[in-house]
């Protein structure tokens, strides 16, 4: 089974793939040694001819016959050169070549031929036939024993290095192949306790920094996102079933005593009221998840284009004053430039409205809310500023979570949803939300910054 499971892996399979490339690789290298080799003696052995030539032709017939004697008696069988003489119809008269080679022709170019000696198997010789003075024939022949050597130390060479090598690589993949394997099996088995229900476990990151390593960081990551969404999720049903089973326990009281009531009482319509607002909280809280749920999906990137957020501030204003100005509250456009995101609009006025709607709830009378925009270090940055009491820096990250109220809220209606939706809106636009003090009197006043990235296809406008 380990075997079986070693031989099938990508890695085994790859080791034996670079042992193909190197057999390759050394053929190719053997294939030119020997033809590089055989080239350089080819040359040689040509360049012997001319020269033996030279000097044999220069010479008296009686010094050639003695030369052509001592060859005959120095290499019988032909291993390291030849020599022979022959009339014009090619009847051998001296030297250590039985016949006239076929094919040669006199005072051509070297060639390579086959000889027969005598009592000897097949020579493969470089040969050159000269026409001397008096008609006859001098032929000169080189063997190339040589390169049979040479062919012979390449192959025993390209076998001595390939038979080692291929041993060694198939080796080094099945070892590879095997610590793979057992590393890929520990992450199995984390695996399946995480399926299990261990949402603690992860699997294991060694410092190798290899690429199982850098795919178990990511899954690790992945389930590090999945354990926080799935603590969002408990915590969420908890606080669903909080803020929803106070209105609704008051639904049920109120319509208990109505049903109780005498029907001509005035006392029915006004509790039958109160039920039906109560049950309008419920609706706006199960509105505002599932517009959330909506927005953190992600599929309202589609919808993406160039929004003016000047634009968008002057139409909350517009919206928002009437509403300002009942409760005897100054709204007020602060610094606003001409600056362009990449976004969705609708979700953009959204994400204002709620602002300005916190804003405006929590400023007492006689108080200020200001909005604006300008481009900033590379950003678009909304800013909302109100005179209210303010939120406390350690609770600054917990007022963007889901139905979350601090104590300073707990007399003004809502269901702690307004800035969880900015939230959502912002992750989706890839924002920055900053809050902080906003200095203003008679409180400490908060300001909510959001800073948008401004892309190449949404840039400032000068």
């Amino acid at each position: 089974m380990l075997g079986t499971g070693i031989f099938g892996t990508s890695t085994f399979r790859l080791s034996l793939g670079s042992a193909g490339f190197l057999l390759a690789a050394l053929l190719l290298q053997s294939a030119l040694i020997f033809w590089q080799t055989t080239s350089y003696q080819i040359m040689r052995t040509d360049l012997l001819l001319a020269r033996e030539a030279a000097l044999i032709t220069a010479q008296s017939r009686p010094l050639l016959d003695q030369q052509l004697r001592m060859r005959a008696s120095d290499d019988l069988h032909l291993l390291i050169a030849g020599a022979g003489l022959f009339d014009a119809r090619h009847h051998v008269l001296n030297g250590n070549l039985p016949d006239y080679p076929e094919g040669l022709q006199p005072d051509g170019p070297v060639q390579q031929l086959v000889v027969h000696p005598t009592g000897q198997g097949p020579r493969i010789v470089r040969a050159q036939a000269l026409r001397l003075r008096n008609g006859d024939i001098l032929v000169l022949a080189r063997g190339l024993r040589d390169l049979e050597e040479v062919r012979f130390v390449v192959l025993r060479a390209l076998l001595l290095c390939a038979v080692p090598s291929t041993l060694l690589a198939v080796a080094g993949g099945a070892w590879l192949s095997h610590r793979a394997l057992l590393r890929v099996g520990i992450m199995h088995r984390a695996v399946d306790r995480i399926m299990a229900g261990d949402l603690h476990e992860r699997l294991p990151a060694g410092r190798e920094r290899d690429d199982l390593d850098r795919l178990a960081g990511s899954v690790n990551r992945m389930l590090d996102r999945l354990e926080h969404l799935l603590d969002e999720i408990k915590g969420v049903g908890d606080d669903i079933a909080h803020d929803l089973r106070t209105p609704l326990a008051r639904v049920r009281t109120r319509l208990e005593r109505a049903r109780n009531l005498p029907p001509e009482r005035d006392r029915v319509g006004e509790m039958l009221d109160r039920a039906i607002a109560d049950l309008d909280q419920c609706f706006s809280v199960i509105t505002a998840l599932l517009r959330i749920g909506e927005i953190e999906n992600g599929r309202r990137r589609a919808a993406f284009a160039t929004v003016e957020l000047t634009e968008i501030v002057d139409d909350i204003v517009d919206l928002y004053e009437p509403i300002a100005e009942a409760r005897q509250i100054a709204l007020l456009a602060g610094r606003c430039e001409p600056v362009r995101v990449h976004g969705d609009r609708d979700l953009l006025i959204e994400l204002v409205a709620n602002l300005i709607d916190n804003a405006i709830k929590f400023t007492p009378e006689g108080g200020r809310v200001e909005i604006g925009a300008r481009a900033r270090d590379g950003a678009a940055v909304l800013h909302v500023a109100d005179s209210g009491p303010g939120i406390a820096a350690a609770e600054r990250e917990a007022v963007l979570g889901r139905f979350y109220r601090s104590d300073k809220s707990r007399h003004v209606p809502g269901s702690g949803l307004g800035l969880s939706l900015v939230g959502a809106i912002g992750r989706l636009h890839d924002a920055r939300i900053t809050i902080a003090d906003a200095g203003s009197a008679p409180g400490p006043g908060c300001l909510i910054e959001v800073a948008l990235p401004i892309r190449h296809h949404a840039i400032a406008v000068p």
